[in-house]
């Protein structure tokens, strides 16, 4: 086996092992990892509009747009028209999406940010530099990759 499948391999692993807590996460809360993902950086940016939180979390505006409704139908998050500028929308937690996130986990499991955090600075740089390099190679040609090693 070529060591790109290896790391193809090791990739669907990871991707496994996040949708399976992303899956408990809706289990017991009912929120997906991404609307977790929306809420936190909305509390993050204070008031951001939803292109803001688009490109804060790496997703398309209408996937963003599509977590919003689902958010504020669950009165999580709160869309208000700016006072100073009525054509911007900008997005708050309410107290219940405030609430819920004090009960929440992390987006990734325990034990994972356990052992990452016990790293040195460095190692933690030099894991995170080595995830963000493969995905610009992956990005980098996005029509050359094979739908079926597509990571989804």
């Amino acid at each position: 086996m070529e060591i790109y499948e290896q790391l193809i391999l090791s990739l669907r692993q990871v991707n496994r092992a996040v949708d399976l807590h992303s899956k408990q996460l809706n289990k017991q809360f009912g929120l997906t990892g991404p609307q977790l993902l929306v809420i936190k950086k909305i509390v993050e940016l204070k008031g951001p509009m939803a292109k803001m939180v688009a490109e804060a979390v790496n997703l398309s505006p209408a996937t963003v747009t599509t977590i919003i409704d689902r958010l504020e139908v669950n009165k999580l998050v709160q869309r208000k028209r700016s006072d100073y500028d009525k054509r911007r929308v900008e997005l708050f937690v309410t107290d219940k999406g405030v609430s819920l996130l004090l009960q929440v986990p992390q987006l990734l499991p325990t034990n994972f940010i356990t052992q990452f955090q016990a790293l040195g600075s460095w190692e933690q740089h030099q894991l995170l530099s080595s995830v963000q390099r493969i995905v610009d190679m992956i990005e980098s040609e996005p029509d050359a990759m094979p739908s079926a090693l597509m990571l989804s």
